[in-house]
């Protein structure tokens, strides 16, 4: 069933400004909303609707893509927002004065939850408590999902009192992007790369996603995480989880999911040598006070099953990098023998390059030979076989996360969103790594902010002769 309300929570916040609200627009004026989907906001704020309304259309001048800004959809936009002030802690009333302003939900409420952890509980309590947590209700959940596996279950725990898992969204913004979905379709309706995804046929995995920014008003909530709760619990091992799933049975969210968690729940756990710790200089500058928070993590993990066994994966991200860039790198094996080398050819291992963002592009290297009489030996050259996303579907509008995201918790469709079990099995991951942290004093080296990292994040991958691809 779908929705015919959809609850903002938050909806005064950065998030709501800059993603929500545009993503919403954008699908109001596509035509994709439901007709007569009421969108009603709620935060602390004191606001009336008007106030919200103007709020709204300042979000999207300043937020919406260029090629959306005509605007002319905006006023019938407006008619479906409203909103309503909650203070989450301060009792029942509140929660009933938001139930009376979404009026009647019987035909389906969908609800998006951005709040702080220690705000879930109460919220789902006055949810409840209003009538707004019965059958036709589904729930989003923006992270964070709590600090480590004990946080996030009870989080999870006080959901569950009030929703059952299949009305459960956890939200992992990185899983709405085209490319990760186009990862599935290049594995699973290519007969050329699924049979090759395996030992036999891989040298290496690489994962990175390097930020340039720093701190950027998170100091708060960042200094208390730290990069490898930030980003790696999350976004990275969501990531991996894809490469390395076995082919599901069907693209449902069920079938999608059950692989992912098996994967996530053959993670090796790692040791200290297989992980790097690095911090920004003038981090502390900017915090104005000593901190140990990493703000750089790289991991040598490994998937100890049959398909990856032997295949090390190595994980990276951090703030402050060289340059903003998220990829996977797949490095193949080198060919078993090179019939070209006694003519003096040098044959160099293919290499699948599937990069997120900023770009969205897939590029493969195959070796060619180089056009000549060959008198002087044959050479063979790197060609590069790429496909730029947006040059290949000119047609097809370009869709940022959120738009799939919220169309999708409208719609009821489960298959981009996080299921405990898949939670909870990378935080049991997460947990063993800053178990080893602790319990061997490991803290973070210096790096210059945009350089690559600190110097032992190359040592870990350069022990057996890999590299980083920068």
């Amino acid at each position: 069933m779908g929705s015919s309300a959809l609850l903002l929570f938050g909806a005064t916040g950065d998030l709501a400004r800059r993603m929500l609200i545009p993503s919403l627009y954008a699908l109001h004026d596509d035509g994709l909303l439901p007709d007569g989907l009421k969108i009603v906001g709620t935060a602390r704020s004191v606001l009336d609707d008007q106030a919200f309304h103007k709020l709204a259309t300042d979000a999207l001048n300043e937020f919406l893509p260029g090629h959306d800004r005509d605007g002319a959809a905006i006023p019938a936009f407006l008619e479906r927002l409203s909103y309503q002030p909650l203070d989450i802690l301060s009792g029942p009333d509140g929660f009933a004065k938001l139930a009376e302003k979404l009026g009647d939900t019987s035909s389906g409420l969908a609800i998006y939850l951005s709040t702080a952890p220690k705000l879930f509980e109460p919220t789902i309590r006055g949810l409840e408590a209003a009538g707004l947590a019965h059958d036709g209700v589904r729930i989003g959940l923006e992270k964070p999902l709590g600090t480590d596996l004990e946080s996030s279950c009870e989080i999870n725990d006080a959901v569950a009192l009030a929703f059952p898992e299949d009305r459960i969204f956890r939200i992992d913004h990185y899983l709405g992007k085209e490319t990760v979905q186009n990862l599935l379709a290049l594995r699973f309706a290519n007969v050329l790369f699924e049979p090759l995804f395996n030992e036999e046929h891989i040298d290496h995995i690489q994962i990175t996603v390097a930020e340039t920014v720093g701190l950027e008003g998170r100091v708060d909530y960042y200094d208390g995480v730290g990069a490898l709760r930030d980003m790696v619990q999350n976004h990275v091992l969501q990531l991996l989880a894809l490469v390395a799933m076995e082919p599901p049975t069907s693209f449902d969210a069920t079938a999608v999911r059950d692989e992912k968690v098996k994967v996530l729940r053959s993670l090796r756990p790692i040791t200290c040598d297989d992980s790097v710790l690095g911090q920004y200089a003038g981090y502390d500058e900017e915090l104005k006070k000593d901190s140990a928070t990493e703000t750089f993590v790289a991991l040598k993990a490994h998937v100890d099953n049959w398909r990856w066994a032997g295949v090390p994966f190595f994980l990276r991200t951090g703030k402050k990098l060289a340059e903003r860039r998220t990829e996977i790198v797949i490095q193949f094996k080198p060919i078993p023998h090179n019939i070209f080398e006694a003519r003096g050819a040098t044959a160099v291992p293919n290499r699948l390059i599937i990069a997120i963002q900023p770009q969205e592009n897939i590029h493969l290297s195959v070796m060619a030979k180089v056009p000549g009489l060959d008198r002087g030996g044959i050479k063979l050259r790197e060609v590069p076989l790429d496909i730029s996303m947006p040059d290949a579907f000119a047609g097809p509008k370009r869709r940022i996360a959120y738009e799939r995201l919220l169309l999708d918790l409208i719609e009821g469709d489960q298959t981009l969103f996080v299921r405990r079990d898949e939670v909870e099995a990378q935080w049991q991951w997460i947990d063993r790594v800053r178990a080893c942290w602790a319990e061997n004093k490991q803290a973070p080296s210096l790096y210059e902010a945009g350089s690559h990292g600190p110097d032992s994040a190359a040592a870990l991958i350069g022990r057996e002769g890999r590299s980083w691809h920068d």
